[in-house]
């Protein structure tokens, strides 16, 4: 057999490996415990700096935190196979690099209605992250001012957007999760105006509950009296700064597109409508006058579709066409995969578990961290592949190969 044949079969067989369930199968071992421990001991990290991957923040925050909170935030639905799903479908996107382009000068900036990032890469909605560190919510937001990085706030935050604002001295998007009572939902919508923030992400992938089977493992062999921080043995904070006032409830199953015209109504900033992954939705999200759409599927942990992120953006894309942005997310542990994004047509990419991984091992530093790594991560690809700007990074620079 000759090496082009040898290397085409292992080229398959590694396709395959990231196709399979066995990397979902992988992942629930390390998960639960049973897989490769974290840390290294030949390869000591004791500062955020030292990290050469955002992957080596994932060993460091297991070990950091308490068994309930790693699960909380590990956890897919059912096996975690749209966890996997979402990762390994980036592999089967290959690059298609340029040469000989200048690119002494690399522009990873980008504009979002009117607001200019110092790179696509944006900090997705992740709550109650008081659970993973001190700093919680404004370690991240300080990071974000110190980066220029687009943050978006979690409904469920434990820290008020008023402080976040404060922190970030802007403040950041905001992800709404629909209260059950619209008069709630318009209380809502107007202290998040008043408090500055430019956009509202409406989240809409997770409105009849789900099964984080992961998380309950671990809550079940976590230890700690939860009641002493928590309303519940189950988990769950005990007050929620952004539901001060409001009733309880959250995703009424009433949820319709009629409900949209309604939050469309009261929203004056722009409104997104995050979870959307199929082509019929995007149309109607546009004939309906959303003004953005991020395309989910909540990081594997909403509906155990198997369909990854970066699959669905293409249709999603091609039903708006160019008249609204499309971010997406889901998968995203490289900065080569964020360029894959973007070339796929994507106008900014969000990562959610890997800055909280550098958030729980070092606050602040450890989300500046994951930042700058995934930066010069994506600078390096765009260098190789001759695209100066992000402007400039097109379908052309990427095939997709199904095993």
């Amino acid at each position: 057999m000759d090496n082009n044949s040898n290397l085409h079969h292992r080229r398959e067989f590694f396709r395959f490996l990231a196709a399979s369930p066995l990397i979902g199968e992988a992942f629930a071992q390390y998960a639960l415990g049973q897989g490769t421990p974290p840390g290294d001991p030949k390869f000591p990290i004791t500062a955020a700096k030292d990290a050469l991957s955002i992957n080596d923040f994932e060993g460091l925050a297991r070990a950091a935190l308490p068994p309930a909170h790693w699960g909380f935030m590990t956890s897919g639905v059912d096996d975690n196979g749209t966890i996997a799903a979402n990762i390994g479908a980036y592999t089967r996107i290959e690059l298609r690099p340029r040469r000989l382009v200048n690119v002494s000068k690399i522009d990873t900036s980008i504009e979002l209605f009117g607001t200019k990032w110092e790179s696509p890469i944006f900090l997705d909605p992740v709550g109650a992250q008081r659970a993973f560190h001190p700093d919680a919510e404004l370690g991240t937001a300080r990071a974000a001012k110190e980066k220029n990085t687009l943050q978006v706030l979690s409904s469920s935050t434990s820290t008020a957007v008023e402080e976040v604002a404060k922190a970030r001295g802007t403040a950041p998007w905001y992800q709404l999760y629909m209260p059950s009572k619209f008069e709630d939902c318009e209380k809502l919508i107007k202290r998040v105006q008043d408090a500055g923030c430019p956009a509202v992400a409406w989240t809409i992938d997770n409105l009849s509950g789900r099964n984080l089977e992961t998380a309950e493992r671990f809550r079940r062999i976590d230890t700690r009296t939860c009641t002493d921080c928590h309303q519940s043995a189950r988990g769950g904070m005990t007050t929620s700064p952004m539901s001060q006032g409001l009733g309880r409830g959250t995703n009424p199953l009433t949820a319709n597109w009629e409900l949209f015209d309604k939050l469309r109504k009261i929203t004056a900033v722009k409104l997104l409508l995050k979870g959307v992954e199929t082509g019929e939705d995007a149309k109607i999200a546009r004939d309906h006058g959303v003004d953005g759409i991020i395309v989910s599927n909540h990081g594997g942990r909403a509906t155990e579709t198997l369909r990854p992120t970066i699959e669905s953006l293409p249709e999603v894309i091609e039903a708006v066409g160019n008249q609204i942005p499309v971010l997406v997310d889901g998968g995203v542990r490289r900065g080569s995969s964020a360029f894959k994004a973007l070339a796929m047509g994507a106008r900014a990419v969000g990562v959610g578990r890997p800055y909280v991984w550098g958030l729980a091992s070092f606050g602040q530093p450890g989300v500046e961290r994951v930042i700058d790594i995934l930066r010069g991560e994506l600078v390096r690809t765009m260098q190789q592949c001759g695209t100066p700007t992000v402007a400039q990074i097109t379908r052309a620079h990427v095939t997709s190969v199904r095993s």
